[in-house]
């Protein structure tokens, strides 16, 4: 392929990438968005391939074959409720690619076999070193940090802060070493700064993560994902590929900005929250004597509020996905608007452990896009609604966030769900929400529990409605 195909065809994969972000911008074109960004990366991967002259493609060819089938069999096999650990992993392997070509290109420099840096100036292979500096520190620091956040995400590891002796100052010598053999590498080419450089930024990014709780592993998902894509960009300077920077740029911005409106729907600094999150272990059950007795209710006490209730919102969380209540609730849905009852769903932007977590669950269950709205859309229309179900939701319901200025969660917008004539909060127990806090939703005068697997919960009332 000549060079102006291979520009033309950049060109076309770029665009593509651009009407994919904009796709994925609405639910309604959300779909259409994903195959915009396929067909993008299939006409990049295609054009890179026919221009290049590349020793040993029979190797990469075999490679490419194994691991679509890996990223075929894992789309099949992993559930709704595991995506949040699969987009952690896959945002570090995108680090780690940023790594490998970092190192292959270092030695290049290093032995002089590489044919572009043959003919730079000494100026120009110091910066050519200082690009490559960059992106293996931070594809390291991707690489190491999704690790954790994944086997935090997957209840393999706690999901609590774990800071090292000295806090934030022992990160900061950690990170601050890095830097320096960064600067070795730069000035000396030598490989053994850049391994101790990779060594330093695969520490920072496990001790990282590790000090920031579960509750904000949706903000560090995102934050990871915004720095694949500047390790991206990095390896696009590095390769001197238009289409990597152009890619890379775009992702890291949008993740950025992402990581920015999460944040803000937290009403938290992001700087807060990477130096230590407020999530602490999930699931533990805590004493609830000062908070007062709750209430419990049954599926059939449920039906009944329902079929007298004119207005319901829904509000879902972590529980629905890991119950899998999505499609009952739709069926729910269905008897519920078919007796002229409005029902919505009102959905925090934190809620599940990865952003949009909760409209792909109900898009997948057909729910219509029209009456899933966000907490800005009607947290106003609250106290005009008659019943809120609260399926597997914990944090973000919680008015401690509101009233208690000593909470850690203080000052978080929360669905006001107890601003309802009544609420019933689908949940196995009476534990606390992935932030480990108390909710005195549970004790309030219009709220009973209804306890036990949400979507069973779901089947049975759909049997008296």
């Amino acid at each position: 392929m000549s060079e102006g195909l291979l520009v033309s065809a950049y060109l076309l994969a770029a665009m593509k990438f651009v009407m994919s972000l904009a796709g994925l911008s609405r639910q309604e074109s959300a779909r259409n968005g994903s195959f915009y960004g396929m067909l993008g990366m299939t006409v990049a991967i295609v054009a890179t391939i026919a221009h290049a002259s590349i020793a040993g493609m029979n190797w990469v060819t075999m490679l490419m074959i194994l691991g679509s089938g890996i990223g075929l069999y894992l789309a099949k096999k992993v559930e709704m409720t595991e995506m949040p650990q699969l987009v952690a992993i896959l945002n570090g392997f995108g680090g780690l690619a940023a790594v490998l070509i970092g190192f292959s290109s270092a030695i290049e420099v290093i032995t002089g076999t590489g044919l572009a840096t043959a003919v730079m100036s000494t100026a120009e292979v110091m910066i050519h070193d200082a690009q490559i500096g960059f992106g293996v520190m931070v594809g390291t620091v991707t690489f190491s940090g999704s690790i954790i956040a994944c086997l935090k995400l997957h209840g393999r590891i706690t999901s609590s802060p774990v800071s090292l002796p000295g806090g934030h100052w022992t990160n900061l010598a950690i990170i601050g070493g890095a830097v320096l053999m960064a600067i070795v590498f730069v000035q000396q080419q030598n490989m053994m700064a850049l391994l101790l450089m990779t060594a330093f930024a695969f520490v920072f990014g496990i001790t990282l993560v590790m000090g920031i709780g579960g509750a904000d592993m949706p903000v560090v998902v995102s934050m990871l994902n915004a720095y694949s894509g500047i390790a991206a960009a990095a390896t696009g300077f590095m390769l001197g590929n238009n289409l990597l920077i152009i890619t890379g740029a775009m992702v890291g911005s949008s993740g950025a900005i992402l990581s920015y409106l999460m944040c803000a729907a937290m009403n938290r600094s992001f700087i807060s929250v990477i130096l230590g999150g407020f999530g602490t272990e999930g699931g533990t059950i805590v004493a609830t004597e000062d908070q007062g007795e709750h209430t419990e209710s049954s599926a059939e006490d449920v039906a009944d509020m329902l079929k007298n209730a004119s207005s319901v919102i829904i509000t879902p969380g972590y529980g629905m996905a890991v119950a899998q209540a999505q499609h009952p609730l739709q069926e729910l849905v269905n008897k519920l608007r078919e007796k002229n009852v409005k029902v919505r769903f009102g959905i925090h932007p934190v809620a599940g452990r990865l952003p949009g977590h909760m409209n792909v669950l109900l898009a997948e269950a057909k729910v219509p896009y029209d009456i899933v709205e966000e907490m800005d859309e009607l947290n106003d229309d609250f106290t005009d609604t008659d019943v809120v179900l609260v399926i597997g939701a914990n944090d973000t319901v919680n008015p401690a966030a509101m009233n208690d200025p000593n909470s850690p969660i203080a000052g978080m917008p929360v669905l006001k769900v107890w601003e309802s004539g009544q609420v019933v909060i689908f949940k196995r127990s009476m534990a606390t929400g992935y932030a480990g806090v108390q909710n005195p939703l549970f004790f309030k005068e219009n709220s009973s529990m209804l306890f036990g697997d949400a979507k069973k919960s779901v089947l049975d009332i759909l049997n008296f409605v």
